[in-house]
């Protein structure tokens, strides 16, 4: 599958600091990436291509983008990969109430994603990659995991789907760290299956649902069916970016089940840990409830596009507040960054500024501390406040912050 066209992206002199950020997993800050030159890799989990883009997505891919950015910073290479769930029930159902075919549905949403990615500027994934051209991966995977004897078909003549009990993994629970009774709570809101009889346990998660009448379904020895939500990420991951990569990303919704149950499954086809960091979003709320698809409560970024709204105002909407913040949008959030854009862009047209030295640096360190963006931000906003009240004679200062402010923050100037 295609991603979407890369921005251009000034350079620095790299710094080689890596960045810290919190590990779900851990419950701790931990500095993440390779301690040599080679590629550090991420993996994040992307949409279900049914609603694109509201801005809780483009919280968690923006979030995600910096992180990319800091260690491109620090003169690394990275191996992105970011999936499209472009089979699941959610999909399938939008797509029976609209009378539209599920395949247009998903090429039609996707699409609009990439040009929601390309507006916010957002550095594509090297590797985007759909479920459904994931599926030989997805049986490979299942066939791998066969001999641990934690792939089994529930005990359900009608429909023996092929489920893997997670809680006979090994450290399952090591990334949400829940208790059965939350885990159990969790799972059925989230597209789980906890009541479901004939399982071993009732937080065993689906990995080949088999065919039903009206559903797509490709061949495969397991029976004509279709891929599970986590082992799809799991068997992408893996294929991609190897054992053990950086770090796994997403919102701070997909925690429990899906890194969770994702993470069991790696660890029981490999031996090794999935990721070596679990890092998560926030969520966005409006109008008082979290932003969702379920909810129809969405502030879209097409939308506010086609209403006329700077790209680079909604990205500085998004980093004005910390990733791993929850908050909630208002009308005000765009008029503060709307101001805050045509306040940079109007002494950054000045031929000279005061000294900006101190300000790049400033804006390294506070993406290298959990990638604080509200910090850098307000870095720059100081640098020009002053630059606009006293003036100054370095005529090199903006270009330096126009440099860093693109590589740094992703915002054109």
């Amino acid at each position: 599958m295609q991603a979407w066209s890369r921005p251009e992206i000034a350079a620095l002199t790299p710094d080689p600091r890596r960045p810290r950020v919190f590990d779900t997993g851990r419950g701790e800050l931990t500095t993440v990436g390779p301690s040599d030159d080679s590629a550090a890799r991420l993996y994040v989990c992307g949409i279900t291509p049914y609603d694109a883009t509201h801005l809780g997505h483009a919280n968690t891919y923006v979030a995600f983008d910096l992180l990319n950015r800091v260690w491109r910073d620090a003169g690394l290479e990275v191996a992105y990969t970011q999936n499209v769930t472009d089979v699941d029930d959610p999909l399938l159902e939008r797509a029976e109430a609209t009378g539209v075919d599920w395949r247009e549905l998903a090429a039609e949403q996707t699409q609009l994603f990439r040009t929601d990615m390309e507006a916010l500027r957002v550095i594509p994934p090297g590797d985007y990659v759909g479920a459904v051209e994931s599926i030989p991966l997805v049986i490979e995977l299942i066939e791998r995991l066969m001999p641990t004897g934690l792939v089994y078909q529930v005990d359900d003549p009608e429909h023996p789907d092929w489920y893997f009990s997670c809680s006979e993994s090994a450290d399952f629970g090591e990334v949400s760290h829940l208790d059965r009774a939350a885990a159990l709570a969790i799972f059925g809101e989230r597209g789980g299956d906890p009541e479901r009889p004939g399982k071993r346990d009732a937080l065993d998660c689906l990995v080949w649902r088999l065919a039903r009448e009206g559903e797509p379904s490709w061949p495969s020895p397991l029976g004509q069916g279709r891929p599970g939500w986590h082992i799809e990420c799991t068997a992408i991951a893996l294929a991609h970016l190897g054992e053990a990569f950086d770090v796994q990303g997403g919102g701070s919704d997909l925690v429990f089940p899906h890194h969770e149950m994702s993470a069991a499954e790696a660890r029981a086809a490999t031996g090794r840990p999935f990721a070596r960091a679990y890092v998560h979003a926030g969520m966005v709320g409006y109008q008082g409830e979290k932003m969702s698809k379920s909810k129809g409560n969405l502030v879209l970024v097409s939308r506010l596009r086609a209403e006329g709204v700077e790209p680079m105002a909604i990205r500085l909407v998004l980093l004005a507040h910390h990733y791993r913040s929850d908050w909630e949008y208002t009308d005000a959030d765009l008029a503060r960054a709307t101001e805050r854009l045509a306040a940079w862009r109007a002494v950054t047209n000045d031929p000279a500024a005061l000294p900006a030295d101190d300000t790049v640096r400033a804006i390294r360190d506070a993406l290298r501390n959990d990638l604080d963006a509200p910090a850098a931000l307000a870095t720059v906003d100081v640098w020009v406040a002053a630059s606009a009240a006293i003036g100054g004679d370095d005529t090199d200062a903006v270009g330096a912050v126009v440099t860093a402010v693109d590589a740094l923050l992703g915002v054109k100037l």
